[in-house]
C-alpha cells in the first residue's frame, strides 16, 4: 500500500513516531554496567540517525519537485465539482478494502517488529587493548610523533598525557610548521573518534560550530590563548631574524655575524652579498626607511618589482595559516575538557604501569578479560547493593572500605555551581577547576583564581573579590603621595606638599 505518495508519507511519519518511542523506552531502562550503558547510547544514536534520514526523505516528499504529490491529491482527493469529491473518496476506499480482502496477511505486517530488533542488537564498537573499552586513551602514536618532532621535547608518556592539551604554552614560531599542523590534525581525528565511540549522544558538530563562532570574535580581538599578539609590527619583529629596534649603530649589527645578516636581508628581499660591514649598513637602512621607499639598487634581482605584492600575499597566507592552526588548538582544548576525567584516569594508569612488572601487567590484563567475559552472564542477575554504594567501572558496587577511604558519603554543595552536589573530598576539590564552577564564576564576573578555592558561597566570593580589588587599589602607584621632590636645601617632600609650598612662595 506504500506505492502511493500519500501512503509513503504516512508510513514515514509512523516510522518516526515508533523510533522516537523506542528511543525513549531504551533511555528509561537502567543499564546493568558500563558496557551495557555504552551499548545503550549507541543504539539510541542509531535510532536518532534513522529519524534524521527519514525526516530528510519526508522533506523531499513535501518539496514535491516532480509534482507527484500534487498530482495525486488533485486526482484522488480534490475535484473542481463538489459533487464528484465523495464518489472519488468511496472509490478509493473500495480499492483499499479489496486489497486487504485479497491479502489477509497485509493487515498484520508492521514495521514495529523490525524496529524492536534494534533494541536487541549489540553495536560493533572497536577499541584497542590500551583503551580498555573506553576507560583510557591510547596516545602512544601521538606521543611518539610529539617526541620525534622539532617542536616536541623528550618526556615520559605519563607526563605527556597530562600536558598534551596545553598547546597554548608552546612558542608561536614552532606552531607554523607543517609538521605541527599534521600533529594537530592527528590529535583532533583521534579525540573526535574516541569521543564518538564513548559518548555517541554528544553532538560534536554542534559543539564545533559554536566554538567557531566564538573563535572568530576572539581572533579579531586577539584573545585566543597562545595567539594574543595580533600587532603586525610585533609579529614581523618576531618572525624576522633581527629586530632593528634593539640596535642603534651599524657596529652593533656587525657583531651578529655574516649568516644572521644574510638571512635577515634575504627575508626582506634585499641583496645579501658583500662584506659583513656592507650587509650591516644595507640592513640598517630599514631602521629609518620603509622597505617600499628604498633605492632599487639595494634589492636582489626581480625582488623590487614584486616586493609589495609578495609581502602582502605572504602576510595574508601566514595569517590564514595561523588562524587555522589556532582554531584546531581551540577545538582540541574543548575535546580535552569533555574528556577530562578519562585523561586523568589515563595518566594515573600510565603512572601505575611504571611500578608494575611484566608479569603483573599480564595478570591484570587477563583479569580484565575474565571480568569482561563474565559481564554478559551477570547482566541478568540482580545486583545486591543495600548500602547504595557507587558503581565501579565494572558495573558492580565498589568495596565499602574504598567508599569510606575516599569519603564518598560526604556531600559538598556549591552555590556557585547552582547548588550542585559533589560526593567525596576528591571530587569536591577537583570541581574548582571544572567547567561548571568556571562558568559560575564567569557569570559573577570574578576570575577563577587560587584565591577562591574552597569558596562555594556567592556572597563570600563577592566579598573576597571586593577586598582583593581594594587591596590592589592600595598597592597602585599614587604620584601625589609617593612621588618625591627635593628643594634647594635638600628637604624631601611628596608632590602634593611640594606643589602647595611652591604656590605659597615658601620654596
Amino acid at each position: 500500500m506504500a506505492s502511493t505518495v500519500l501512503e509513503a508519507t504516512r508510513a514515514k511519519h509512523e516510522d518516526m513516531e515508533r523510533l522516537e518511542r523506542l528511543a525513549v523506552r531504551e533511555l528509561q531502562r537502567e543499564p546493568a554496567n558500563a558496557r551495557d550503558r555504552l551499548y545503550q547510547s549507541h543504539r539510541v544514536r542509531h535510532m536518532l540517525d534513522l529519524v534524521i534520514s527519514t525526516s530528510g526523505k519526508l522533506v523531499e516528499i513535501y518539496e514535491d519537485k516532480d509534482n507527484a504529490r500534487k498530482d495525486e491529491i488533485s486526482n484522488h482527493l480534490s475535484s473542481p465539482v463538489q459533487a464528484e469529491i465523495f464518489p472519488k473518496f468511496y472509490d478509493r476506499l473500495k480499492e483499499i478494502r479489496d486489497y486487504h480482502r485479497r491479502n489477509h496477511s497485509a493487515r498484520f505486517v508492521s514495521a514495529t517488529d523490525d524496529f524492536e530488533e534494534l533494541l536487541k542488537e549489540e553495536p560493533a564498537i572497536e577499541f584497542t587493548g590500551e583503551e580498555a573499552f573506553g576507560r583510557y586513551l591510547d596516545l602512544h602514536e601521538l606521543y611518539n610523533e610529539f617526541i620525534n618532532s622539532k617542536f616536541g621535547t623528550p618526556m615520559e608518556y605519563s607526563a605527556y598525557v597530562g600536558t598534551f592539551s596545553h598547546v597554548e604554552k608552546m612558542a608561536q614560531n614552532l606552531k607554523t610548521s607543517r609538521q605541527y599542523r599534521e600533529y594537530l590534525e592527528h590529535n583532533l581525528e583521534y579525540l573526535t573518534s574516541f569521543l564518538y565511540r564513548t559518548e555517541p549522544l554528544q553532538d560534536i558538530e554542534k559543539i564545533f560550530a559554536k566554538l567557531e563562532s566564538e573563535f572568530e570574535e576572539q581572533w579579531t580581538n586577539g584573545e585566543v590563548p597562545g595567539w594574543e599578539s595580533k600587532d603586525p609590527e610585533k609579529e614581523s619583529a618576531q618572525e624576522s631574524v633581527i629586530d632593528l629596534d634593539y640596535y642603534t649603530t651599524v657596529e652593533e649589527l656587525v657583531e651578529l655575524g655574516p649568516e644572521k645578516l644574510k638571512e635577515a636581508l634575504a627575508a626582506h628581499g634585499l641583496k645579501s652579498g658583500g662584506t659583513v660591514q656592507q650587509r650591516a649598513e644595507r640592513l640598517f637602512l630599514l631602521k629609518h626607511t620603509p622597505l617600499e621607499q628604498l633605492d632599487r639598487k639595494h634589492f636582489a634581482k626581480g625582488s623590487h618589482s614584486s616586493v609589495s605584492n609578495a609581502t602582502s600575499n605572504g602576510n595574508n597566507f601566514k595569517d590564514n595559516l595561523k588562524k587555522e592552526i589556532a582554531l584546531m588548538e581551540v577545538k582540541m582544548r574543548r575535546l580535552c575538557e569533555l574528556l577530562d576525567e578519562i585523561i586523568v584516569r589515563t595518566k594515573e594508569n600510565a603512572e601505575k604501569k611504571l611500578t608494575l612488572t611484566y608479569e603483573e601487567m599480564e595478570a591484570e590484563r587477563e583479569e580484565e578479560e575474565v571480568q569482561a567475559d563474565s559481564e554478559s552472564d551477570d547482566e541478568d542477575q540482580q545486583i545486591y547493593n543495600p548500602l547504595k554504594l557507587p558503581m565501579g567501572w565494572d558495573g558492580k558496587p565498589i568495596p565499602y572500605w574504598l567508599y569510606k577511604l575516599h569519603g564518598l558519603g560526604q556531600e559538598f554543595k556549591c552555590e556557585i555551581c547552582g547548588n550542585h552536589s559533589y560526593w567525596g573530598r576528591r571530587a569536591y576539590e577537583r570541581h574548582f577547576k571544572e567547567w561548571r564552577h568556571q562558568h559560575g564564576m564567569r557569570c559573577l564576573g570574578i576570575p577563577n583564581t587560587k584565591n577562591f578555592n574552597e569558596i562555594t558561597s556567592i556572597q563570600e566570593a563577592k566579598e573576597l573579590w571586593e577586598k582583593i580589588q581594594q587591596r590592589q587599589g592600595l598597592n597602585k602607584w599614587r604620584p601625589d603621595l609617593e612621588e618625591e621632590y627635593e628643594d634647594q636645601e635638600g628637604n624631601i617632600y611628596n608632590k602634593k606638599t611640594y606643589t602647595d609650598l611652591q604656590r605659597q612662595g615658601l620654596i
